[in-house]
């Protein structure tokens, strides 16, 4: 192989091993953020139902949660 493809493989091995830390890392950082916000007592209903979605519903709030 020539200099330069060792160079560019050697580039893409580390871009892909930091996307994988950097996906591990944010992954773990919502689990944390999530046991924190359902340990306060906050409404986590949609976080629980629907994990691999990253928007909520207009009326979902945090905090206390008053019945109508």
């Amino acid at each position: 192989m020539k200099k330069t493809n060792k160079f560019i493989l050697g580039v893409a091995a580390a871009a892909a091993i930091g996307l994988i830390f950097y996906t591990l890392r944010n992954r773990r950082q919502s689990e944390l953020r999530h046991a924190r916000v359902a340990d306060e007592g906050y409404e986590t209903a949609h976080d629980v139902l629907f994990p691999n979605q990253k928007g909520r519903g207009r009326k979902l709030h945090f905090g206390p949660v008053l019945p109508e």
